[in-house]
């Protein structure tokens, strides 16, 4: 094995080592790493806040009059003025869908700034453009300009927020619990949705702006909250400088990198974007395959058309007539959706990811079937629409439980080092652009002055998760308990999705290039870091470990570390 200069991993003259040892290639985390993980998924309250005060907001009586010019129905209006009293299509299309907009560009841009200026960085600036999006909307009034300018830069914000939490959660989560410290991000979406739910259940009374300015007010905090406490957190959690686990988890990362460069080498900004697409759709260990992967399964988690419930749930329970009070039916809803996402916690770990992807759509074809055939059949009694609700929970609760949080770990697993931040920035800007799509289309399919489908809706979103339930057996990989290197090489050498639960890790990455051509261990050819700019491959300063070898690294992969 030659020795080439490297550039400085370690301070203090740590020695990086490697290893064939299974179990040694990742070291054990810290508390203080899970309490930032934790921390870190407080992003998802933007994602959900913001979508569910929306719901509300379109529902009160102030907001519509104030942007139809509509006089509010009295207790003496007819059925026909109380019908007519909402507001039209177009404007719930552009209010919902521009804030979709907004994100799906913020995500794009959020996969290179991740790699130029840190994860942690990019978060606190999407928590910035998502303040300055907020007081637009507050001082919003009359007319649609600033409420919908505000909505599209709080947008950008969002996709920041919602790309590189994700990345920076799967990057720093032990494998053996990522699935549920990434769950954690969709239990703070829905938590976030429960709280707008709240808030626009307060206000929803009020005869002034306060009515929809309140729960656009407080959103602030949770930009306060999340960008003030990333100032003081670090790029990553800092591990024991001296620990032999760490120069492994590190050698093998490092070993990971160098085999993506060698296989798709990237040497400007562009190429690093192409490699996104690169090695041909017969292969599904590809880094098109991949991407097209991460897309599409955010796609199909909106295809699922829980969002129609969350974005104009309101508006819909006010359609059917028979439904007292429709903001205390959405906040039961949202409410379902905070109980359910916890039990992912432990199913993505004990079960896996696919079995929860294509059972959840399984369930959730089965509630959206049923809730369309009552509403068709019985949709003016009272009894036939308490169970429609009742299934609607059922549904929500599958989703919640399965594709809400199986789709964002999915996609923080499957990427390999060199295109991760972009992989995962496509991914989630495939759901807001699939989030944009429906909430632009919905309105039109469930509006009274346009398609008027009410009930019929769950025909078309039962349709689509029958697609779901297909696309998660034949195309999900299953990624429980792997590093993110062994998903790498698990996509390489099984080629069957349908397969993958049964692979095994079998080697190491480092300890594959760090074997000499008799399958010896080389010796004494430990990477010594040495304080100041330089390093260099030596003897080391403590007896390797026995399941340890030697490492020869490029100054490209190490500064890529």
């Amino acid at each position: 094995m030659c020795c080439s200069p490297v550039r400085p991993l370690v301070p203090g003259g740590a020695v990086l080592t490697t290893t064939t040892n299974l179990e040694r290639v990742e070291a054990p985390v810290t508390l203080k790493a899970y309490l930032l993980c934790v921390f870190a998924s407080f992003g998802g309250i933007f994602f959900g806040y913001d979508s569910g005060y929306m719901n509300g907001v379109l529902g009160m009586n102030y907001f519509v009059s104030l942007h139809t010019g509509l006089p509010i129905p009295g207790a003496n209006a007819t059925a026909a003025e109380t019908a007519s009293f909402a507001l039209p299509a177009w404007q719930k299309s552009l209010i919902t869908s521009v804030l979709s907009a907004g994100t799906f560009f913020g995500a794009i841009i959020a996969g290179d700034l991740a790699d130029y200026f840190g994860r942690r960085i990019t978060i606190i600036s999407g928590c910035i453009i998502f303040t300055v999006g907020c007081i637009l909307q507050v001082a919003s009034s009359t007319g649609l300009g600033l409420i919908v300018a505000g909505r599209l830069i709080s947008g950008f914000g969002v996709g920041f927020i919602s790309a590189i939490i994700i990345l920076y959660m799967s990057e720093i989560a032990p494998r053996k619990v990522r699935g549920a410290i990434v769950s954690g991000y969709q239990f703070c979406v829905t938590i976030g949705l429960l709280l707008a739910s709240c808030v626009c259940y307060g206000t929803e009374n009020r005869t002034d702006s306060g009515s929809y300015r309140i729960p656009i007010a407080i959103q602030f905090l949770w930009a306060l909250i999340l960008g003030t406490g990333l100032t003081f957190l670090p790029e990553s959690p800092p591990p024991p400088r001296d620990s032999t686990y760490i120069q492994d988890e590190l050698a093998e990362i490092i070993a990971n990198h160098e085999y993506e460069q060698k296989m798709i080498p990237t040497t400007n900004y562009f190429d690093s974007w192409l490699a996104c697409f690169t090695g041909g759709l017969r292969n599904p260990g590809s880094n098109l395959r991949r991407t097209i992967l991460g897309t599409s399964l955010q796609m199909m988690q909106q295809w699922t058309g829980v969002n129609f419930i969350f974005y104009f749930g309101t508006t819909f329970f006010q359609s059917l007539g028979t439904i007292s009070n429709p903001f205390l039916m959405s906040l039961i809803t949202t409410l379902v959706n905070v109980c359910s996402t916890p039990l992912s916690f432990w199913t993505i770990e004990r079960f896996g990811r696919r079995p929860l992807l294509i059972w959840g759509a399984l369930g959730m074809v089965i509630c959206e079937f049923i809730c369309a055939i009552i509403g068709v059949t019985r949709g003016s009694d009272l009894s036939a629409v308490k169970a429609q609700i009742s299934f609607i929970c059922i549904y929500i609760f599958f989703f919640a439980s399965t594709w809400g949080p199986g789709a964002w770990v999915s996609i923080g697993e499957i990427f390999p080092l060199p295109i991760r931040s972009r992989g995962v920035a496509l991914s989630t800007a495939s759901n807001w652009l699939w989030n944009c799509i429906t909430t632009v289309i919905t309105p039109y399919m469930v509006s009274t002055d346009k398609g008027n489908l009410g009930s019929r809706v769950f025909f078309i979103w039962g349709s689509t998760c029958i697609l779901c339930f297909f696309y998660a057996y034949f195309l999900v990989w299953e990624t429980k308990g792997l590093t993110l290197e062994q998903v790498d090489r698990m996509m390489e050498e099984v080629r069957n999705p349908i397969k993958s639960a049964g692979w095994k890790p079998h080697s190491t990455f480092a300890g594959d290039m760090g074997l000499n051509k008799s399958g010896k261990p080389p010796l004494e050819t430990h990477v010594k870091v040495q304080p100041g700019d330089n390093a260099h491959i030596s003897a080391g300063t403590h007896a390797p470990h026995q399941d340890e070898v030697g490492l020869a690294v490029n100054p490209a992969a190490a500064n890529h570390v």
